[in-house]
């Protein structure tokens, strides 16, 4: 199956296409469904397609909002231009977006969003009909029904399905909470949902005013909230019911979580034990996890941690050489705090999770032009460089377990 990895911002594609993603999807500064994310700038867009070309990477750009007159008048010269640089798909949720795409962007494929529910074969074949190469299948179908789905459906026709990320618990992410508490420019529909969902609520009888009893920690109860997902178990089951392309959600997510969990998805679909990679899933920031609604019935988080977080991104590779004495040094670039021989793991494409100490710890002083040692390693975006047992390339990422740092 594809791995189809997200790229909320340039960095974050570049680390999808290190830690081995065939496919990325990202937005440009409109019409995408995370607008809080960095997203990418028309000349941006245009470099990220020609960076994950030059890698064997697919491109897909969202188009998936909730659209209105004034979106459609400005959409042809967009359509355009993803036709110009050579985007491989546009995610569209709207058929007046998919009827502009055939006369302004015919090179383009187009993938219908989940936001479009699909969980009927008559369905996704209609769509097909109208253009649509590939769909991104309701997140509330079971793999049963994805199985009857795919049975009944044309052949010709692609299904994605989420594999890996939050989950809303609206139907489909189709909500209006966000808008009627926040305001009509908090719209999820518009790409600015401000999750009202994940806030600690109680349930409160109208009638006595008495809370409900609920399972519930010190700061609330999550009874909106739904819990993660994550099928690298099961990927295999995905496959046999007729998956073309497993999806992580995570466009506003941050680097660390796209280097991450892309890294564990492709040694999983590569053939790698599953119990390692299961466990690295579970040091990266995540609600409780779930298996969605493939094997029945979807959970809810019931009142815990609402976020729990094990590991850290501490620096991201830059080089690396070898000095006089055939040691590796390892340059970087830090983004969070450690000490000198602070014990540190390293993801690397195609190696299982490495660990090394911080020995050697010196920071590059851009005033007087030379390396200095150091105690800790400390300023956002500083250099510093450390030596290491085994070879790094750029874009490694070092990461720290919680409770290390300071």
């Amino acid at each position: 199956m594809e791995l189809l990895a997200p790229a909320g911002g340039p960095e974050q594609l570049r680390l999808a296409t290190h830690f081995g993603a065939d496919a990325v999807y990202l937005a440009g500064k409109r019409w995408g469904m995370r607008a809080r994310s960095d997203n990418f700038t028309d000349d941006e867009l245009a470099r990220a397609v020609t960076w994950a070309h030059g890698r064997g990477v697919s491109v897909h750009v969202t188009l998936n909002v909730v659209m209105t007159d004034e979106d459609m008048d400005a959409l042809p010269a967009y359509l355009r231009f993803l036709d110009e640089i050579g985007a491989d798909a546009a995610i569209v949720a709207d058929l007046g977006v998919l009827d502009l795409m055939q006369r302004y962007a015919p090179h383009v494929e187009a993938h219908l969003s989940t936001q479009a529910s699909v969980m009927s074969a008559t369905t996704a074949d209609a769509w097909a009909r109208l253009g649509v190469r590939r769909i991104v299948l309701a997140r509330e179908l079971s793999l049963d029904q994805i199985a009857e789905l795919r049975r009944r459906c044309s052949k010709e026709l692609e299904l994605e399905a989420f594999a890996h990320g939050s989950l809303c618990m609206a139907y489909s992410g189709r909500c209006l909470l966000s808008a009627e508490l926040m305001g009509a420019n908090r719209s999820p529909s518009k790409g600015a949902c401000a999750q009202p969902c994940r806030w600690a609520w109680r349930l409160v009888e109208e009638k006595s005013g008495a809370e409900v009893p609920l399972e519930q920690d010190e700061r609330g109860s999550y009874l909106l909230s739904s819990n993660d997902l994550c099928m690298i178990e099961h990927l295999d089951a995905l496959a046999e019911v007729g998956v073309d392309a497993i999806k992580v959600e995570g466009r506003a997510k941050g680097s660390y979580y796209t280097a991450c969990v892309t890294n564990a998805y492709r040694h999983v679909l590569d053939g790698s034990p599953v119990a390692p990679w299961r466990a690295e899933l579970d040091a990266v920031s995540h609600r409780p996890y779930s298996t969605g609604f493939y094997f029945g019935a979807a959970t809810q988080n019931p009142g815990r941690v609402e976020y729990a977080r094990e590991r850290m991104m501490l620096a991201l590779v830059e080089s690396c050489s070898v000095d006089s004495f055939g040691a590796s040094v390892v340059e970087v670039t830090c983004r969070n705090r450690a000490h000198r021989d602070a014990e540190v793991k390293v993801l690397s494409p195609g190696e299982d999770v490495r660990r090394l100490r911080l020995a050697n710890l010196e920071e590059w002083d851009e005033a007087s032009g030379t390396w200095t040692a150091v105690d800790t390693m400390a300023r956002s975006m500083g250099r510093y460089r450390f030596r290491s047992r085994f070879p790094l390339s750029k874009r490694d990422v070092i990461c720290l377990e919680g409770g290390q740092e300071g």
